[in-house]
């Protein structure tokens, strides 16, 4: 997890034009204590100048400064060319090829050092990598009830996705070791992992107010500013982080800032870092699905094993998008991943699961089980297009057609409102709710096209369905235009019999507001012989029942 930070040199600089104040250099193991690594490496460097005699011990703190900036590839160049042979240093080779994620090559040196308790929790941590469950759950055996050993647990506990657990075993060694400020980082990230934002904040807040300049506690801090307010608000969070390229935590910076920034410069940014930052394979992937480009999304998403509930709904999502594309066999694997997170113990009560959940109802086609699990939630996502789009889709397919109107109409995303699917939910809600003009209206503004006579065939049969006869009529209308096939006549001819009942009866519903003449217009643009003799019929009728 984190190692070190970055101390800021901001109060030296300010003080630094003060006359009273006496001009000292700290040195090295003052640097140390403050985990000011930069300087700490300066001091080293500046030794090495006129001490060669000691120059094997400068190299290895050299090393282990370099390490602590993020910098393993240096720190790993470093170590090797000190003392191959020596134990001591050939485990911090071995610790700097896990962090590059060099795992076999670290795995086989460690093997041949002798035991000790570091070895055992490098180990530990390469088996998870490794996948090797069952040298795993040995190694588990031999750890220590002892801070560092019970820190490797936690670790790993977050890697693999129990949050929970990690909190208690920090909480418990923070009872022991007060002084153990970064556990408070530790504890608020794995709350910002659970969706705790506001209570990973205020654990947060203790330590950034002992280190108000950690690169690592800015940026959580942000990311929860990110999920509790907006993207202008946590970027401005990190604004005084962004030039700092090369330090520590800068590749996170610049993954974090592009997600703050909606997606803008993924394409720079994200490739370069899916060996970094674990989360950069998957933004991009999203970037990709949300961009329409589902294959890229697909390939980057298809040789991940989920191993944590966001990677499973993430892959849900692809196989899901494949799916409405006609596969079946996408469809399946999108259900079962979305299912899974939904109906495991530890995301059954979060929100992420219940969405899962309801995403899986969705694919199902049980849209009265999906609204269960979307009410459950509805008061976090009040003014949320997305969660609104579906939960609307999801009232129109269980028939509260007023309710799911309504939320369609205050959805103001025009990338959903351009939407095929949006337009037709909405027809059929407004046709259902007796506002049939609406949903014509709605026809009437988009292109001839494929999707345009989909919405029209929606209309002509909804409309006749729900007796809004004279809109049903122009609908089929339009569509014996577009194409002479006899079941658009019969359903024309239906609905302008339906129309002339309405007027008869002196109903509203139903009826066309110019009255008959409406209705002879409709028929004499009919190619159909049976309109003549229908035509004749309505006009004796008008003319007896003056």
């Amino acid at each position: 997890m984190i190692l070190s930070r970055v101390k800021s040199d901001s109060a030296s600089s300010r003080n630094s034009n003060s006359p009273a104040v006496k001009k000292t250099v700290p040195d090295f193991e003052e640097f140390l204590l403050q985990r000011d690594y930069t300087g700490a490496r300066t001091v080293l460097e500046f030794r090495a100048a006129d001490n060669d005699n000691i120059r094997s011990l400068i190299d290895q703190w050299t090393a282990f400064c370099n390490f602590h900036l993020g910098d393993y590839a240096k720190a790993l160049e470093q170590y090797q060319s000190i003392r191959k042979d020596e134990n001591t240093v050939a485990i911090n080779v071995a610790v700097c090829m896990f962090y590059l994620g060099i795992y076999q090559e670290s795995q086989e040196l460690i093997e041949t050092i002798p035991n000790s308790p570091l070895k055992v929790r490098l180990l530990f941590h390469l088996s998870h990598k490794l996948k090797d469950e069952e040298r795993l759950l040995e190694l588990h055996g031999s750890l220590r009830d002892v801070s560092e050993d019970q820190l490797s647990l936690a670790g790993l506990h977050f890697l693999r996705g129990h949050y929970q657990e990690a909190i208690d075993i920090y909480k418990r060694v923070q009872l022991d070791k007060k002084d153990f400020l970064a556990l408070n980082i530790y504890i608020a990230l794995c709350y910002y992992k659970l969706d705790y934002f506001d209570i990973s904040q205020e654990v947060l807040d203790m330590y950034l107010t002992k280190y108000p300049d950690s690169i690592i506690a800015i940026n959580l801090k942000a990311c929860n500013r990110f999920r509790l307010f907006d993207r202008r608000t946590a970027e401005l969070d990190i604004k005084n982080l962004i030039s700092n390229s090369g330090t520590f935590g800068s590749d996170l910076i610049k993954h974090n800032l592009v997600v703050f920034r909606g997606g803008e410069g993924a394409l720079q940014v994200f490739p370069m870092l899916i060996d970094i930052v674990p989360e950069a394979r998957l933004n991009l992937a999203i970037y990709y699905l949300r961009g329409g480009d589902v294959s890229k999304a697909e390939d980057l998403m298809k040789d991940v094993q989920p191993s944590v509930s966001y990677e499973y709904i993430l892959k849900g999502a692809v196989h899901a998008v494949l799916g409405h594309a006609g596969s079946k066999e996408h469809l399946k694997n999108a259900q079962q991943y979305l299912h899974l997170v939904g109906s495991s113990a530890a995301e059954c009560d979060t929100i992420p699961g219940r969405q899962s959940m309801a995403s899986a109802f969705f694919l199902y086609g049980q849209f009265e089980e999906v609204l269960v699990y979307l009410n459950s939630i509805r008061s976090y996502f009040v003014n949320d297009d997305t969660f609104n789009y579906n939960y609307a889709q999801a009232k129109a397919a269980t028939g509260y057609y007023a309710e799911a109107e309504e939320i369609l109409m205050q959805i103001s995303d025009p990338e959903i409102r351009h939407q095929h699917t949006y337009g037709m939910v909405l027809s059929r809600c407004h046709i259902n709710c007796g506002h049939a003009e609406q949903a014509w209206n709605i026809y009437v503004s988009q292109d001839n096209n494929t999707e345009s006579y989909a919405l029209l065939q929606l209309i002509a049969n909804e409309s006749y369905r729900t007796g809004e006869f004279w809109i049903s009529a122009k609908a089929f209308d339009m569509l014996e235009k577009l194409d002479p096939n006899p079941e658009h006549w019969e359903g024309k001819r239906g609905a302008i019999a339906g129309s002339l009942l309405a007027i008869v009866k002196e109903r509203t519903v139903g009826a066309p507001p110019e009255g008959i003449t409406a209705i002879c217009s409709l028929l004499r643009d009919s190619t159909n012989s049976q309109a003549e003799t229908m035509l004749r019929s309505i006009r004796r009728y008008a003319s007896l029942s003056k």
